[in-house]
């Protein structure tokens, strides 16, 4: 570059810089898409170039993307890289849902890629409810150390607590109602039992029974679960409703008695005032009665109708 102008040579210098480093930066893209499409490539799940580029243009997580294709791949559920693009941007857990769709082919049940998706765009964890199809979970009713309270009809109260077993019903988990409902009609179903009892002992004796009539109720309608077993874990006696409730009444009639035996003292009090009162007046008039009489015979002596 002899005999060229200094400026020159710099703006030479400086082409050459940026070229080696548009050429170095396109080394680096192309050998990162070279490493996921040859990882794509090895594992049978190939994803060519246009569509890895495509993707990194649609801000999509390419690994994501092929790691799932590459899963679903080798467990013999080939799911094209457009489908779980597509999840994806609507904001789906592609892998959430790839693992669920194997978890439910191994298991023999019914679940393809648009439920699957629909499920888990539905915000519930598609993955936790193909293992719970899988295996059965249990429900604490109604949970938290406590128990449902219910009185039979001899007024003894009885606590009891049950465990619910259920498994997740994929055909109505869209829509279907949630645990805290299932919670909500075992416990109505616990109380209804318990009231139509004829006395407590009933209860006690076949604590089963209270099974057997809330499962006869079909309570897992409407819900996204399918009740298999609902089991009696606890029952204690509380209270003596009825005998409590006659105690409070005999202390109510109690009060009303004394209620009204103390007008009845009231008004005998006010009619003996009243009396006395009646007692002076009558006495007072029968003083001034006494002192006319003399008056009334100086009046007959003056007047010359008495004389001595």
């Amino acid at each position: 570059m002899t005999g060229m102008p200094e400026w020159l040579q710099w703006a030479v210098y400086a082409a050459i810089g940026l070229s080696a480093l548009i050429v170095l930066v396109i080394v680096l893209v192309i050998g990162y898409f070279f490493r996921i499409w040859i990882n794509a490539r090895f594992n049978n799940a190939t994803v060519s170039f246009f569509e890895l580029f495509g993707m990194r243009l649609r801000r999509v997580d390419i690994k994501t993307i092929v790691e799932a294709r590459i899963m679903s791949v080798q467990a013999g559920l080939p799911i094209s890289a457009e489908k779980l693009e597509t999840h994806y941007l609507a904001g789906g857990n592609v892998m959430n849902v790839v693992e669920a769709l194997i978890s439910a082919d191994r298991a023999k049940i019914p679940l393809d890629f648009g439920r699957a998706c629909s499920i888990d765009l539905a915000g519930r964890d598609v993955k936790d409810a193909v293992r719970t199809s899988v295996l059965p979970k249990v429900i604490e009713c109604p949970g938290g150390g406590r128990k449902v309270a219910a009185v039979a009809k001899d007024g003894i109260q009885l606590l009891a607590s049950a465990r619910v077993t259920v498994r997740t019903n994929l055909d109505r988990l869209i829509g279907g109602a949630t645990e805290e409902t299932i919670i909500a009609r075992v416990g109505q179903g616990i109380v209804t039992t318990i009231g139509s009892a004829e006395t407590h002992e009933h209860i006690l004796e076949n604590p089963g029974r209270i099974s057997q009539m809330v499962l006869s109720k079909g309570l897992d309608v409407g819900t996204a679960y399918e009740i298999l077993s609902i089991d009696i874990s606890d029952v204690n006696i509380g209270v003596n409703v009825g005998a409590q409730l006659q105690y409070d009444s005999a202390q109510s009639d109690m009060r009303v008695s004394q209620a009204r035996a103390e007008e009845r003292r009231a008004m005998a009090v006010a009619q003996e005032q009243e009396n006395k009162a009646d007692v002076s007046e009558n006495r007072a008039k029968l003083v001034e009665a006494e002192a006319e009489v003399p008056k009334a015979m100086a009046k007959a002596f003056r007047e010359g109708r008495i004389g001595v």
